[in-house]
């Protein structure tokens, strides 16, 4: 009898200690983040209109935060997010034309996990900058797959980003996104591995296969904007339709984490970047994509961490995007590192169980210099108008008033953080890099130049735009740039020109360095993406076209900064051509 209680006690000890070295394993680390997607656009916060069963799974085997805040907009946070502090802090201004930068002296959650002996990938919308060292290759992450810029035009097919060069992507891109941080995880599955997903839906253009959108095409849906008047049927039944595409992948990574063994000792996180694209259902709250209002800021947070977050947990106190850094570095046992404080805190001891006091916690938004402020009970607004969020969610009635005390307090702590933000927000004076180090290639798209004279956008939204209306040798097309190592550069222009414009000789300058050339060859592409669309407006966003490469030779650049300039010294006909990009190789 004893010698068999010995070796029970062995086999305890043996598991045990098993167990504990399983434990202590870094975790892994999936952070999904979806694109325009509203906090009322899951089925788990009661949206019967969609059915969302592999988010909403997130909240059932972890956690569901039921005040999160974000930015009214994308860029700006996607950078909180990968720092853990406001967004002014590290130079984001805007959502295009350079303005969507991220500082370089910023670091990232990927440089911290990297450090910290992580893999770490990327796969998806990027929106903090294209050109190195501002690519995200070059903020940490060692592999990536997707795009940079704001916006795309076509989600089929699509000109990818792959470690800085240029490819073209296989299908769906939500579903060739999810395909390469599969791969990523598997060839990283015996090293702890940080996955970021940025999924670009259901950002516009409203585009999602057949096997989505035939569910949603004709269906009656209950649940409306409070406004109904306002709410676009077409655009909201797109935009649930690619909401269950995203489902679908999650559902996929969720799978394949199970088939890998790695499920429970990964820690997977769901989130938003802003309020919903558009008037829809979105739990009675005021405000949209845009607004520092609850309903353009609140975003769901489901993150599911087996053995560490019990199930089924329901987190009442607020945080926001700067928490997210801090609290899965904690999780992870690594330093976080960042050029100055962090904004935000650790969500650890709520999440495990912890008793944690309510405090005077205060977070603020802000987009176009307008800002709100809020508490575990109150939002104050600019001009001090003061909702009190628990009483009045859809904020309805303004209670300064009987509040003077609150009013006062958040009006001067709002104050107080505009004086220390705004300043940060003055003009951008970064130049586009050209020539890093980290790669070759320099890519130099329309969305980052300027138009001079005649010269115009093919649509509003920069982002995935191209120069049109090119007409004349006095006009031109410049982007400030910094060349960072001298050398010889190949220099390619993108372009289309039917067959009766050709003949046009153009010139690219840089100080006193030029290269002309005639453009000889026809290149008339169709326009894509119209094909796809499901909604008649694309929200500003330009069609795309398969561009034809020119090539304009090599030129010795010295390092410095100077205006690129691309101009006409010949014009054949009405028009020189369409240009939707420069490309500098170093050789």
């Amino acid at each position: 009898m004893n010698r068999l209680l010995t070796l029970c006690a062995a086999i305890f000890l043996t598991c045990g200690t098993a167990t504990r070295a399983v434990s202590a394993a870094p975790p892994n680390i999936v952070v999904i983040l979806s694109d325009d997607q509203g906090w009322g656009d899951l089925s788990i916060h009661g949206n019967t209109n969609l059915s969302t069963p592999n988010i909403d799974s997130l909240a059932r085997d972890g956690a569901m935060f039921d005040r999160f805040y974000v930015c009214p907009v994308c860029s700006p946070t996607r950078a909180e997010f990968m720092t853990g502090r406001y967004h002014p802090r590290g130079g984001v201004r805007n959502v295009s034309t350079g303005g969507e930068r991220l500082d370089l002296d910023e670091k990232t959650i990927a440089d911290t996990f990297k450090a910290a002996g992580y893999k770490t990938g990327a796969f998806g919308k990027w929106h903090n900058g294209t050109q190195f060292p501002y690519h995200p290759n070059a903020r940490g992450f060692e592999e990536y797959y997707g795009f940079t810029s704001g916006h795309w035009g076509d989600y089929f097919d699509a000109l990818m980003d792959h470690n800085g060069d240029l490819v073209t992507g296989k299908g769906y891109m939500a579903d060739d996104l999810t395909d390469h941080a599969m791969q990523f995880m598997s060839a990283s599955k015996d090293k702890p591995f940080f996955c970021y997903v940025p999924y670009n839906i259901p950002h516009s253009p409203m585009q999602v296969p057949d096997r989505f959108y035939a569910k949603f095409a004709k269906a009656d849906l209950k649940l409306r904007d409070d406004n109904p008047g306002k709410e676009d049927l077409e655009h909201t039944r797109a935009a649930l339709a690619m909401c269950e595409a995203i489902d679908w992948n999650v559902g996929r990574i969720l799978k394949h984490l199970d088939d890998l063994k790695l499920a429970d000792n990964t820690i997977v996180l769901y989130f938003s970047d802003n309020g919903p694209n558009g008037f829809r259902w979105n739990g009675g709250m005021k405000g949209k994509k845009g607004s520092v209002d609850e309903g353009g800021v609140r975003s769901p947070l489901l993150i599911r961490y087996p053995g560490k977050i019990a199930p089924g947990t329901r987190i009442p106190q607020i945080s926001g995007a700067i928490d997210l850094l801090p609290t899965l570095a904690d999780f992870a046992g690594v330093k976080v590192l960042s050029n100055g404080p962090l904004d935000g805190r650790s969500l650890v001891d709520v999440l495990t169980g912890k008793k944690v006091e309510t405090d005077d916690r205060m977070i603020f938004s802000h987009w176009n210099r307008k800002v709100s402020v809020r508490t575990q009970q109150y939002r104050l607004m600019d001009g001090g108008i003061l909702y009190d969020m628990a009483a009045d969610p859809g904020q309805k009635t303004d209670v300064a008033r009987q509040n003077p005390q609150i009013a006062e307090k958040l009006s001067a702590a709002l104050a107080a953080w505009k004086a220390e933000m705004f300043p940060m927000l003055s003009k951008d004076d970064r130049p586009y890099t050209v020539g890093s180090p980290e790669h070759p290639l320099t890519q130099l798209p329309a969305r980052d130049g300027v138009p001079h004279g005649n010269v115009k956008r093919s649509s509003g939204a920069p982002n995935c735009s191209y120069f049109v209306n090119w007409t004349s040798t006095d006009d031109r097309i410049t982007w400030d740039v910094e060349v960072k190592t001298a050398g010889r550069y190949e220099v390619v222009v993108w372009y289309s020109c039917p067959a009766a414009e050709v003949g046009s000789e153009i010139e690219l300058s840089l100080g006193d360095v030029k290269t002309t050339t005639r453009i000889a060859e026809p290149h008339d592409p169709p326009l894509r993406g119209k094909e796809h669309d499901r909604t008649a407006s694309r929200g500003g966003e330009s069609y795309v076209k398969d561009w034809k490469p020119l090539s304009l030779g090599s030129v010795n650049l010295t390092a410095g900064r100077g205006e690129l300039t691309l101009k006409a010294v010949k014009v054949a006909s009405k028009q020189v051509a369409e240009v939707r990009m420069v490309l500098l190789t170093r050789k």
